[in-house]
C-alpha cells in the first residue's frame, strides 16, 4: 500500500493483534476504535499528509484486516491534503482490502468541498464510498451487516456471568451447526469474559459472530488496559473441558487461530477466531 512496504519485505503478522493510537511530537498520527464484536472498525487520520502517516496507516490496516472486521470506516476529516496528493494510497487501500481473502468495505469520511473528496467521488471505474462524516457511514455500513449472523449479550460484573458468556458461545454453535468450534470457542470466551469480571470490573458485551465456517468470539468492556500474556505460549495445549481456567492467554494463544484487541470509545474489546479445519488438520494441530 505504500512506497516502504514496496521496497521493504513484509513480515507475517503473528497474533495477538493490539490496536491503538499511533501520534508523532508534531500530532501526525492516527487513532483507532472499534464496535463491541469489532465487525466495524474506525481509523482516523488527523494532521498533514506525509510518507511517515502512510506508513503507519498501511501498519494498521493490515492489523484491521488480518482481525474479524467487514467494514473499515476511514475518517480524513482531520487530514490536511489540500492538493489530494493521497489518492493514489486510498485507491490502492480499499483495493487491497477487496482482495482480501475475507473481503473489507472501506469507507471514507470527508467534506465534500475538499479535492480529496471530489477526486473520490468523481474516480472513473469502480469507485470507494465516500460519506460526509462518521455518523452517516455507520448507517451505511449497518444496512449493510447481517444481525443473523450475530449473538450478543450485556452482563454484569458477577461470576455467573462467566457462565453466562459461555452458553451463548453453546447456543451459536448450535443453531449455526458448528460444534467442531464449541470446545475453543468456549473456552476463550470463558477466559475472556472471566477477565472483564476479575481485572475489569465493569458491565460488559459479549458477542459471537459467524464467518462463514469460523466463528469470532468477543468481549467488550470498560477498562482501557489491554491483556498480555503472562508467559510464553503453549505449543501443544491439552485437551481440557471448557470449565476449566487458570491458564490464562496462553491458552487463548494456543487455540485461537487469531486474536487481539483495541480500543473502544470508552473501554476495549478482546476478540478471537476459531476456524473450521479439515479432521486431518485438527489431528496434527
Amino acid at each position: 500500500m505504500s512506497g516502504t512496504e514496496r521496497r521493504n519485505p513484509v513480515r507475517p503478522l503473528q497474533s495477538p493483534y493490539l490496536l491503538t493510537a499511533a501520534t508523532d511530537r508534531l500530532g501526525v498520527g492516527i487513532t483507532i476504535s472499534g464496535d463491541a464484536s469489532t465487525a466495524v472498525i474506525e481509523l482516523t487520520a488527523h494532521g498533514p499528509w506525509l510518507p511517515h502517516l502512510g506508513d503507519q496507516i498501511t501498519a494498521h490496516l493490515r492489523l484491521c484486516v488480518a482481525g474479524p472486521s467487514t467494514a473499515i470506516i476511514i475518517d480524513l476529516q482531520h487530514l490536511d491534503d489540500p492538493y489530494a496528493v493521497s489518492m493514489p494510497f486510498w485507491l490502492a487501500a480499499w483495493r487491497q482490502a477487496r482482495l482480501e481473502p475475507s473481503p473489507v468495505h472501506l469507507t471514507f469520511c470527508l467534506p465534500a468541498t475538499t479535492a480529496l473528496s471530489r477526486r473520490l467521488r468523481n474516480f472513473q471505474g469502480p469507485q470507494p464510498r465516500v460519506c460526509a462524516d462518521v455518523p452517516e457511514a455507520r448507517i451505511a455500513i449497518a444496512e449493510r451487516i447481517s444481525r443473523a449472523d450475530r449473538l450478543q449479550v450485556r452482563l454484569t460484573p458477577q461470576p455467573a456471568s462467566v457462565r453466562a458468556a459461555r452458553g451463548l458461545v453453546t447456543q451459536a454453535c448450535h443453531a449455526w451447526q458448528l460444534p467442531q468450534l464449541l470446545p475453543d470457542s468456549a473456552l476463550i470466551m470463558s477466559e475472556f469474559a472471566a477477565n472483564a469480571v476479575e481485572h475489569a470490573r465493569t458491565d460488559f458485551i459479549a458477542t459471537v459472530r459467524r464467518s462463514g465456517t469460523g466463528l469470532h468470539v468477543a468481549v467488550r468492556d470498560g477498562a482501557a488496559r489491554f491483556p498480555q500474556p503472562s508467559r510464553p505460549p503453549l505449543s501443544h495445549p491439552q485437551p481440557s473441558s471448557p470449565l476449566e481456567r487458570g491458564r490464562g492467554l496462553r491458552l487463548v494463544h494456543a487455540v485461537a487461530d487469531a486474536w487481539g484487541a483495541m480500543p473502544t470509545r470508552g473501554g476495549k474489546v478482546v476478540w478471537a477466531t476459531v476456524n473450521h479445519f479439515p479432521a486431518q488438520v485438527l489431528t496434527d494441530r
